[in-house]
This record gives C-alpha cells, structure tokens and sequence, in this order.
C-alpha cells in the first residue's frame, strides 16, 4: 500500500473561521479562537498521521492590506502558504464575494496545486443564499471543489478531510509520526494566554500585547510556569492590571484551566507586565517573537 503525505495550507479573509476548522480537522485545539479579527498571527501546523498517511494541516493569518510591521510579517506567513501546498483550502463565509488581496486571489485562481473552496458558516443563511453562493464561488474560482461546511458544528468536515486524502501525493511522511505540531510547549503558553487576553479587552488593547513565556519547567505532577505580558505603552500595562490586579488575575485564571486541559497536568501560571515600546514595528523584536527571521 503507498503512503499519502502532504501540506495542507489554509487561507482566507479575517474571521471567517480558519482556525475553527484547523482544530476540527486536527482533533485538538492547536489554534487560538475568539470573535475578533487577526486572531492568529503566526503559520501553526498540525499534524494528522495515520498507518497510510500524514497530513500537515497549515492555519494562517487572515489576509489584511498591512498596516504596520507585524502586519507584514503575518502575510508573510500567508505567502509562504501558497510555496508548499500540495492542496489549498480558500475558506470563505456566506457574505463575502472576494479576498482583501487581490494578488493572492489571482494566486488561487491560477493555482496548479487542487484548490478546495469551504463556504462556511452555512448555519447562518437560508437554503436559498447557500445555493446562490456555491453557484457563484463556482463561476469565481472555477478551479476549485466546493464545499458547504459549519467549521463550529462540524458539519460536512468528514467529507472534506476524505476528499484532502484523495488529492494528496504519494509520499513518506514528513514528521515522526507521533508529532502533532512543529510549534514548541512555550507557543500554546503564549498563545493560550494572548486568546484570554483578546477575549477579555477591547479596543487597541489585545493588538498592542505580545506573550512571551520566560519559565517552563516541569516536575512531577505540576508545570511552574512565567510569562510576560508586553505592551506598547504605560497606560495599557495600567489596563491589562487592572484594579487591584483584578484583570490580569481573570486572564491568569481562564489560561491557566485551558493549559491544564491542554497539558493534561497541575499548572502554576505567574504572570507579569512590561511595557515594550512600539515593538510591532521594530525588526529586531519582531525577529525575537518569531515574526521574521
């Protein structure tokens, strides 16, 4: 029997459920979610082995006109999506008719590698948009099988992870077959953290904060763990605190549930606040959270 192995890559605007559908296909949640745009920042991989194939499934940053370094850097990550796919998943919502980049809808469009479509959130529309909406991805990418899914309820996944198996090469594997990520433990700190942090503020607040975990040792039954907070400036360290540390103390808290399930063991989280001046627009700390090389 041959061995099937490939890349992956998922692309599509801001919030129309990427990450949702990377944790549904992976069977574990790898990506951070919440209801803001530009959740994800870097290229996660996850990886789904089997006896007769590896799949290396690829969650990026929705695709943004960049604003500032750190923008730049997540499209970046977008570009290298398209370098080594060996199927693209172009995930769209019900609403939208194109991408925000036109150059990387050319792309697809012109795309040699298979291109899978996924009209998602179909929960939310009448029978009669949804079929609207498959005729006119149809006619736009016409290189595309497409697909109608509910990334959140997990409908119609099955179909389109057994439909990714068919159009995989024949390959060895890539990763060791028991890995499930290229990502380090100290990642999922950070992002864990970061998600609560999105889910917890508004405004300018949960786009100015980097994590970056500066302690992760394990002992028998614990995880000791310390991260930093960074902000841009002094009055966003004040936010992130809040009184009497009551804010930064629901991030802890909230985190510190999603590691112990994610790590399956007792987790002491510490957590501090810096301020780190306008590091999303500086090369040298970009470079230090991972954002460029």
């Amino acid at each position: 029997m041959t061995h099937k192995a490939g890349f992956v890559n998922i692309i599509g605007n801001p919030n129309v459920g990427k990450s949702t559908l990377m944790n549904a296909l992976v069977g574990e949640k790898l990506s951070i979610i919440t209801s803001k745009a530009q959740t994800t920042r870097h290229r996660i991989l996850g990886i789904v082995n089997d006896d007769d194939y590896q799949i290396i499934f690829s969650d990026t940053p929705g695709i943004i006109k960049p604003a500032y370094e750190l923008q730049e850097s997540m499209m970046d990550f977008v570009k290298t999506a398209f370098d080594d796919a060996d199927v693209l998943i172009y995930m769209v919502e019900v609403g939208e008719t194109a991408l925000k980049n036109e150059a990387f809808f050319n792309k697809i469009i012109n795309s040699k590698i298979p291109v899978i479509l996924l009209l998602n959130k179909i929960d939310k529309s009448t029978p009669e948009e949804v079929e609207s909406k498959i005729n006119y991805w149809r006619e736009k990418v016409p290189n595309s099988f497409v697909y109608v899914i509910s990334a959140l309820e997990k409908f119609n996944v099955e179909a389109v992870f057994y439909k990714i198996i068919e159009l995989l090469p024949d390959s060895p594997p890539f990763y060791p077959k028991d890995q499930l990520t290229d990502k380090p433990e100290r990642f999922f700190v950070n992002e864990t953290i970061r998600e609560k942090i999105l889910q917890h503020y508004k405004k300018e607040i949960p786009y100015s904060v980097e994590v970056e975990t500066e302690s992760f040792v394990e002992e028998d039954g614990i995880i000791k763990i310390r991260s930093v907070i960074m902000v841009e400036r002094d009055s966003q360290k004040g936010i992130i605190i809040g009184h009497k540390g009551s804010a930064i103390k629901r991030v802890g808290t909230d985190a510190r549930k999603d590691l112990q399930h994610f790590f399956d063991k007792k987790v002491y989280l510490d957590l501090y606040v810096k301020v780190n001046k306008d590091w999303r627009s500086s090369d040298r700390q970009l470079k230090r959270f991972g954002y460029k090389e």
